[in-house]
């Protein structure tokens, strides 16, 4: 009798368990199919252009890029191979342009270095204002302890060397890490800047690098972005972005041959790169696998000069980088209206994405990220104008015809 009991006390627990599960499952599954993600209508008038390559003569220059090659594909979409967190879906809507249709006007920030918690902080405070996106690139050395240093090597240094330093103490990097992880959970993206920052004046920098040395800078990158906890002993939660997570980068200093990083990125499953210089705004270009956003060689309007737009070659172009806290108004001015420009020009003209480039430091009193904010905020939220990540770019051209593609890619360049 007892067992009886027992079993009949068995079976009722059973069906109860099954019943919760039911239960948990008919929830995930109502949750998923009624999830949804703020979007941002695009549109705006119609235009097209092309580009020719310039340098700058200011440290932050790039070798003249190999001869572009216009689209001979899409690029692909992202595969639907299960839901997707909505922080990581585009903040506008991914369409096809109906015939005549203008597509949108793109505005992509990106931030080398991108190692300050408490810049990350200040520029997704804004973008949440204004629904935008924007893209850090994150130096590798940042992620490692400065008792850790030996853990790097760069190519043709001694272990230990950065001309950018290391991440600090590890409550330090751990303050990174957080940030990192919130602003992907926003919808950022996180891209890489590589690791030691050597350029010129700092031999063997990355102009002289070799196809090998670079896959050197990218498998450290790669690793510290994995094993930074264990190399350094950081405390706190894991970072949440991985290396399936990152699909581009911007060389230090604008510096590499393409014939010799581009190989490189293939092999490390990398899809863009935005460290060739452009005469004007241009579409990107797919070059050797590669898809480039050019960094476009602009005109200042308060001096007439022009230079690539840069925070660093903004302060080249003003005062030769001259350290000049009390002209920080004056600087910061004089780059708002450049963007102000370029964006003018770029909705008159072909459309083609603006690649703002910029850095977390507070070079001359901080002169340069207030313009980069200001812009943000007063841009993003125009009709027709969409601030996101250069990924976001990629799925949205994915979603064209390849002969809409090419039409964009010959079009003129568009000069501010």
């Amino acid at each position: 009798m007892g067992a009886e009991v027992r079993d009949k006390a068995g079976r009722q627990a059973a069906l109860v368990g099954l019943c919760v599960v039911l239960v948990v499952i008919f929830a995930v599954v109502v949750q998923h199919s009624t999830g949804k993600h703020d979007e941002q209508v695009a549109a705006g008038p119609s235009s097209t252009s092309g580009a020719a390559p310039s340098g700058d003569d200011s440290s932050e220059t790039s070798s003249a890029p190999a001869a572009s090659s216009p689209p001979t594909s899409a690029p692909s979409a992202p595969s639907s191979g299960g839901p997707t967190p909505d922080a990581a879906q585009p903040n506008f809507p991914i369409s096809k342009l109906a015939p005549g249709q203008a597509p949108p006007q793109f505005i992509i920030f990106s931030f080398d270095g991108a190692g300050s918690a408490q810049k990350w902080t200040t520029f997704s405070a804004a973008a949440k204002k204004v629904d935008a996106r924007f893209t850090g690139f994150l130096t590798g050395t940042y992620l490692l302890t400065d008792a850790a240093k030996s853990a790097y090597q760069g190519p043709g240094h001694a272990p230990g060397t950065s001309s950018v330093g290391f991440g600090g103490t590890p409550q330090r990097v751990a303050d990174t890490v957080a940030a990192l992880n919130a602003a992907k959970a926003a919808g950022h993206e996180v891209g890489t800047h590589f690791n030691g920052h050597f350029c010129a004046g700092a031999a063997p920098s990355g102009k002289d690098w070799t196809t090998a040395q670079w896959n050197s800078e990218l498998d450290q990158f790669f690793t510290f972005l994995a094993s930074y906890q264990s190399i350094g002993s950081v405390p706190g939660p894991a970072l949440t972005v991985t290396a399936a997570d990152i699909k581009g980068e911007r060389t230090p200093c604008l510096e590499g041959k393409p014939e010799m990083f581009f190989p490189a990125l293939l092999a490390h499953g990398l899809t863009y790169d935005t460290s060739l210089v452009s005469s004007g705004l241009v579409w990107p270009k797919l070059i050797q696998g590669i898809w480039e956003f050019y960094m476009p060689y602009v005109r200042i309007p308060a001096s007439g000069k022009s230079t690539i737009a840069m925070d660093y070659n903004f302060w080249i172009r003003f005062n030769n980088g001259a350290d000049d806290p009390a002209s920080a108004p004056q600087i910061t001015q004089m780059v708002l209206d450049t963007y102000r420009s370029m964006l003018q020009a770029a909705l008159a003209g072909n459309h083609a994405p603006l690649v703002i480039g910029n850095h977390f430091n507070d070079w001359s009193g901080n002169a340069f990220n207030p313009a980069a904010e200001q812009f943000m905020l007063e841009a993003c939220g125009k009709q027709g104008v969409v601030c996101t990540t250069y990924q976001h770019v990629l799925e949205w051209m994915g979603a064209q015809d390849p002969a809409v593609l090419q039409t964009l890619s010959d079009s003129p360049a568009t000069v501010n």
